[in-house]
């Protein structure tokens, strides 16, 4: 074969990623000049297409979406082999990526990496927190633990736990302004907002009477941070109503330091997944890394939400 077909692949599927042939070929120590002559002869060779290009960006054709999902499998299929040798050959080792949400990332998951370390020595840790949604690619991260639908399909989702969220406020913030009976009576209090990247979280949703409604907090009147560790601990201070994860809440309510609000209206949501690139999933350090999340997360849902009630809606 006068072309390296499975080097062009990888090029392709991180130009597509990237949207950018410049940075993909900077990934792959590729020259601009070197990228772009490899990706004009795999087009020839394919006698198709996969690149509509301006001087902007660059956008996949028909036919180079669906030449995306099969470089995908092909590539994972590689890779899965070439991983389970070199598992089988040496201890796993060397540096994962992760991302997780602030608050989850300090209250839980700091223990539990400090376990799955104690499990596997030669494995380094990597963790950003953000309440903001990570790109795996712009960001280089292997593993990302989110609260929510996966929205990009170019990657994998691995479902871990169930997930709902509450609106919950302290007990003195309750004493001091009452506590609401229906989604209408939220007019009257206050709230802690958290602020990602994408705005704010400001509205929350409800079933009443089997119609859905909407209360959108006004943000000139509420707390606002980008730290979902620092809207709990202003909760617990009495500064408003927080909407989190259960996750987050769950000691805090059992506990009575935080009391759940308007359950009766809540509505059900995705759960927690682990998003992963199809190739990183396959390398030995993220999949054990993964199983290790996966075994987790299920004790933890039996533990910590085993008597919290989940809405029915």
């Amino acid at each position: 074969m006068a072309t390296d077909r499975l080097g062009d692949m990888r090029l392709f599927v991180e130009a597509a990623a990237l949207g950018s042939l410049t940075a993909a070929g900077r990934k792959l120590a590729l020259s601009p000049a070197a990228a772009s002559a490899r990706l004009i002869k795999l087009e020839a060779a394919l006698r198709t297409k996969l690149f509509e290009r301006t001087t902007r960006q660059l956008r996949l054709t028909d036919e180079g979406r669906f030449y995306l999902q099969q470089c995908a499998i092909a590539l994972a299929a590689i890779d899965e082999a070439e991983a389970g040798l070199q598992a089988s050959q040496q201890e796993v080792r060397g540096k994962v990526r992760i991302s997780a949400s602030a608050d989850f990332g300090r209250h839980l998951l700091n223990d539990w990496l400090e376990a799955f370390s104690r499990q596997h020595p030669q494995v380094k840790v990597a963790l950003t927190l953000s309440d903001s949604m990570s790109n795996l690619v712009q960001d280089d991260v292997d593993l990302a633990i989110r609260f929510g639908a996966l929205r990009d399909s170019s990657l994998v989702a691995r479902h871990l736990a169930p997930n709902w969220r509450v609106l919950c406020a302290s007990p003195d913030y309750l004493a001091r302004h009452g506590e609401p009976q229906t989604p209408a009576d939220l007019a009257r209090h206050q709230f802690i907002v958290l602020v990602t990247g994408a705005g704010p979280l400001n509205t929350f949703h409800f079933r009443v009477d089997g119609q859905a409604r909407d209360h959108t907090v006004a943000m000139e009147q509420a707390w606002e941070t980008n730290d979902g560790a620092l809207a709990r601990a202003w909760a617990l201070a009495g500064h408003g109503i927080a909407r989190k994860t259960i996750w987050d809440a769950a000691d805090d309510i059992r506990e009575g330091r935080l009391k759940v609000l308007l359950s009766e209206f809540s509505v059900r949501e995705a759960g927690v997944y682990a998003l992963l690139h199809g190739t990183h999933y396959r390398s030995p350090r993220v999949r054990v890394l993964l199983d290790f999340l996966v075994e987790r997360f299920s004790h933890a849902t039996d533990e910590l939400l085993h008597d919290i009630e989940a809405p029915r809606l």
